[in-house]
């Protein structure tokens, strides 16, 4: 298909990548889904990051929650290997630009959780210990919280 689409393509961008990003969400936050619920909880994940790629005003921390969120989908379904890449992803992305503590100990959770559901413990636990040290940086309370309810959840 080729030529201009007769619709505002920067605003179908703007729409599908937070929409898709919420609906991944409210699927992983189902306590229990079906097969079909897990493969479109994939596909809605991969669609928004892919549409953050394609917005002019998508930014690192836009890739690292993308891939952060990939690879938390992932370790949930015990998909180890796409879990560690979509973390490696998160991590690069995260390190590359220099973005908040928050997001770059986000970046060790997903690897320490990929690590987890992969069967690598000592890994798992180094990851860990990473995400822990970022803690004292995080300056918000919520957030802090948030971060360390999630690291208490690895196992």
């Amino acid at each position: 298909m080729t030529g201009t689409p007769d619709f505002d393509l920067d605003a179908a961008h703007r729409y599908f990548s937070a929409h898709c990003f919420n609906a991944a969400w409210d699927l992983l936050d189902k306590q229990e889904r079906t097969p079909e619920e897990n493969e479109q909880m994939i596909r809605l994940c991969l669609a928004s990051a892919w549409h953050w790629t394609q917005r002019a005003d998508c930014t690192p921390t836009n890739l690292s929650v993308g891939y952060w969120q990939a690879s938390r989908i992932y370790a949930v379904l015990g998909q180890g290997d796409n879990a560690r890449r979509y973390g490696q992803m998160c991590l690069a992305a995260s390190q590359s630009a220099g973005v908040l503590p928050f997001y770059l100990a986000y970046a060790y959770e997903a690897l320490a959780r990929a690590e987890s559901a992969a069967g690598n413990s000592q890994l798992a636990q180094h990851y860990l210990d990473e995400a822990r040290k970022l803690l004292d940086q995080v300056s918000e309370p919520e957030e802090r919280m948030q971060l360390e309810g999630d690291l208490s959840t690895i196992r």
